[in-house]
């Protein structure tokens, strides 16, 4: 039998960068969320002008080595895999790359440095490393009990869109001009208002009759609130009696991305790509 030949420095890079279960890539994982936290606070403070005056030297150097560090990250995401274009035109590669290229155009572009708080989006890799993928299954279903709930909650906010129609048009003809409800549609804007119990306060019934009707809507405000909630915890309750005999629901949180095609959520147990084929570890005996 031939001797296994070594890992390839781009196998290496690339369980580093792309694999966040080994410590290594653990490792690089946390350092590149601290270099991302820290370059969306350098735009923060640029922002202040007695901070960007003082210090503006200091701030703009940082934010260059951290943007250098972005690139060589940015091209060893692209050279490490096998078909690039699945990383530069996934969603986390189009993030990347916008988050990297502000402060170069700033050199052409006045002011286009500001872009670089997009980089707060990167900040979406911390699911992989805390493994918040484990409720990937329960969240499948919530959304499931949203669609399957979307008609009846439809139904119930054309309902209070009409109710809000019908209470800010009363409201316009008890209270008038005179108390700020100038129009109906800023009676019914009123209304929604009041109703969602959010009560900003730029108008309010100065009258007995106006103030009585306001005091319904508010109490209606309370139970419109519990309608949808209490649709969607039927339906969530209905879907978590079913059992999932396809194992759809399964929980993935091994963060392995495949060099070849890019896909990630594999099995725990996985050893091909469920996408392409590839052998996920390969020179790995897969009874150790």
């Amino acid at each position: 039998m031939k001797p296994q030949n070594k890992k390839s420095w781009r196998y290496i890079l690339h369980e580093i960068i792309y694999e966040a279960d080994t410590p290594m890539g653990k490792l690089f994982d946390v350092v590149l969320l601290f270099l991302i936290v820290l370059s969306v606070v350098l735009v923060m403070l640029e922002s202040v002008k007695w901070i960007d005056i003082k210090y503006h030297d200091i701030l703009y150097f940082c934010e260059w080595v951290i943007t250098i560090f972005f690139t060589i990250e940015y091209i060893a995401r692209i050279i490490t895999v096998k078909k690039p274009t699945s990383y530069i035109f996934s969603f986390y590669g189009i993030i990347d790359f916008l988050s990297t290229i502000p402060l170069y155009l700033s050199i052409i572009l006045a002011g286009s440095n500001y872009l670089l708080a997009v980089r707060a989006l990167r900040l979406l890799r911390v699911f992989r490393i805390l493994k918040i993928t484990r409720y990937v299954g329960e969240s499948n279903k919530l959304a499931k009990a949203l669609r399957d709930s979307r008609a009846k909650i439809l139904v119930f906010l054309f309902a209070v869109l009409i109710i809000s129609i019908i209470a800010g048009t009363l409201m316009y003809l008890i209270e008038g001009e005179e108390s700020g409800f100038v129009s109906i549609p800023v009676s019914v804007y009123w209304c929604i208002v009041t109703l969602t119990t959010v009560g900003f306060g730029d108008i309010a019934p100065v009258t007995p009759l106006g103030q009585l009707l306001a005091a319904l809507i508010m109490i209606m405000g309370y139970g419109i609130i519990a309608v949808p909630t209490g649709i969607v915890s039927a339906e969530y309750t209905k879907s978590m009696g079913k059992q999932d005999v396809l194992g759809k629901d399964y929980v993935h949180v091994n963060t392995q991305d495949c060099r070849n095609c890019g896909a990630r959520k594999h099995r725990d147990d996985a050893k091909f790509c469920h996408k392409c084929g590839n052998e996920l570890h390969p020179g790995i005996n897969p009874e150790t």
